[in-house]
């Protein structure tokens, strides 16, 4: 198998039909051997209905049905779990990503190239989702000290070691992009054409959006622990020199501060920066208790070819 397209499935039932078509267009053009590996995440407008009877009538479609909903990434990983070609391809079903780069890609990588991402130089979304991409990646890029191009997401061709790599990852917390990050090899961006959204619309809420961050920085930084550190010492400091302030200016000119207000904006300052600590500790600490149950990624419902 020479090239495998990886498609998680959520939402857009629309698209889906012109996403096979395109996607079987393009690499019959460049390949003799391929699959197209739909993975329906358990999507509400019952798209297993389209991808079976895709799949059904192409054999070189396979289609994995989810057990449930379990997010994008862990989509990607079930499909990667089960595909087999030399080279893999990972796009969005929303034909934001063009089938058509496929071939660009597809021809940066035999140059010798591991990882060729997509750049979309021109992304055809919305301001609320450009700003928020933005506003993500800088986020991830403080607290993993990494770079990230808000430009570049999953789209993109991946060799056999780079999958091979990824699959040997076993974190529960899954970021396709951070992993492909971890594991390194040889990589290069390219432009490629972004389409604007013509069915449906994102699922990346806001408050979805923010949870994806904390569950990234979680999972691969431990900074904000340093932080923590960082901010008890310089709250002792701080409260050091305000208190040996406090001793010279009370011996050497009788000052003195009255009055419980200041006492308590003190306490329920200092209160709240504790549970804050306690909070990010308890991330870290769920996180472990995640791991360490050793549940399954994702659960397979049914498989056609």
């Amino acid at each position: 198998m020479e090239i495998s397209v990886i498609s998680p499935i959520y939402g857009c039932r629309e698209s889906i039909q012109e996403l096979y078509e395109k996607v079987t267009f393009t690499l019959q053009k460049i390949c003799s051997s391929y699959e197209i590996i739909f993975v329906n995440d358990n999507c509400p407008q019952n798209s297993w209905e389209v991808v079976s009877q895709i799949a059904k009538n192409d054999k070189n479609v396979k289609a994995i049905k989810l057990s449930r909903n379990f997010g994008q990434h862990y989509a990607i990983t079930a499909g990667i779990d089960h595909c087999s070609g030399n080279y893999v391809v990972v796009m969005d079903c929303d034909l934001q990503d063009k089938p058509q780069e496929i071939e660009k890609l597809y021809k940066k990588a035999l140059e010798g190239y591991d990882i060729v991402h997509g750049r979309r130089a021109q992304r055809q979304d919305s301001f609320f989702k450009s700003f928020s991409s933005k506003l993500f990646y800088k986020t991830l890029e403080y607290f993993t000290d990494t770079e990230h191009d808000y430009t570049i997401g999953n789209f993109g061709v991946y060799s056999k070691k780079v999958i091979e790599a990824i699959k040997g990852l076993k974190e529960k917390s899954r970021d396709f992009l951070l992993l492909v990050k971890i594991v390194g090899f040889k990589k290069t961006e390219i432009d490629v054409e972004h389409d604007a959204r013509a069915y449906g619309e994102s699922s990346y809420t806001l408050s979805k959006m923010i949870n994806l961050a904390i569950d990234s920085i979680i999972s691969h930084s431990n900074k904000p622990l340093k932080l923590i550190i960082q901010l008890g010492l310089l709250v002792s400091v701080l409260s050091f020199f305000v208190a040996v302030g406090l001793t010279v200016a009370h011996y050497t000119y009788g000052f003195s501060v009255e009055g419980w207000t200041s006492l308590m904006v003190s306490m329920f300052f200092l209160f709240g920066i504790l549970f804050g600590i306690i909070g990010t500790i308890g991330l870290y600490i769920g996180k472990i208790f995640d791991q360490v149950k050793n549940r399954p990624l994702y659960i397979v419902d049914e498989i056609i070819n």
